[in-house]
């Protein structure tokens, strides 16, 4: 398993379109209230990105998938389909994930949004799952391997009592929407590939409540866990630099710098 180094002109244009992806999460956030259908989200986020933008929703038409982005409620771990019927209750934890096409490269990000007053357990899953991500992205640097990626996930979920989904991952990203390597979010010293400067990838961790089980419903798109527990999910697109990496899907309300430097 390999990963492409990126040239400053592929950089230039991913870097592009990750800020991009990033601001239709800042521009979806006030439409995100109850009695709102996840059908009005989706046709909102993708009328911004196509005509604000200029840009593709890249997971329309995906190996079939029906729309625009993503929208994964509760205990939809991924890839839940927005439809009409599918209203936002008070209460609700959702995932939007979002990837933009912009002259033939991609962004992808996803972050967990709250609809009113959510619950003590669910601010509590999100805020362990966004730490996770924080703090795997300040381990990246050239020269480690990319398995201390899904060690430090996987050792900071599980100390605090929730679980890593293990059948989805992070992935290389570029000309392709989805390339190598595989980022596993879990511990596996067979994903020993050593960064370098020059790679650009998404880390994605999703972490239950509950067991770490999950299974795909008819649709062949959406993923549950499998005991119905609550889950939660961020995702970053990420270059790494010669010190540490930058964000490339940086939104203005993170509690972390966009360009982190890794001295250890």
């Amino acid at each position: 398993m390999s990963c492409i180094i990126k040239t400053e002109s592929e950089i230039a244009k991913i870097r592009t379109s990750g800020k991009l992806a990033a601001e239709v999460l800042e521009m979806i956030k006030e439409h995100l209230q109850p009695k709102i259908s996840t059908e009005d989200i989706n046709k909102i986020c993708h009328d911004y990105i196509v005509y604000k933008q200029k840009a593709i929703p890249a997971c329309l038409g995906y190996h079939g998938f029906p729309k625009s982005i993503c929208i994964s409620i509760n205990d939809v771990v991924c890839h839940g389909i927005p439809n009409k019927n599918q209203i936002f209750k008070e209460g609700d934890i959702v995932n939007i994930d979002v990837a933009v096409m912009k002259n033939n490269y991609y962004g992808d990000v996803s972050k967990m949004f709250f609809i009113g007053k959510t619950s003590l357990l669910s601010k509590r899953l999100c805020q362990i799952a966004q730490e996770s991500l924080y703090l795997s992205l300040k381990t990246v640097k050239p020269g480690i391997p990319l398995y201390k990626v899904g060690r430090i996930i996987q050792n900071y979920v599980e100390k605090h009592n929730f679980s890593v989904v293990k059948e989805y991952c992070g992935h290389g990203i570029g000309r392709d929407f989805h390339e190598e390597p595989h980022v596993l979010h879990y511990q596996n010293k067979e994903n020993n590939i050593i960064l370098e400067k020059g790679m650009i990838f998404t880390i994605e961790p999703m972490i239950n409540s509950g067991n770490s089980q999950v299974e795909c419903m008819k649709d062949g798109w959406t993923v549950k866990t499998k005991d119905h527990s609550l889950s939660a999910q961020y995702e970053h697109t990420v270059l790494v630099t010669e010190y540490g990496c930058e964000i490339l899907t940086w939104q203005k309300d993170e509690n972390i710098s966009r360009k982190l430097v890794n001295t250890n």
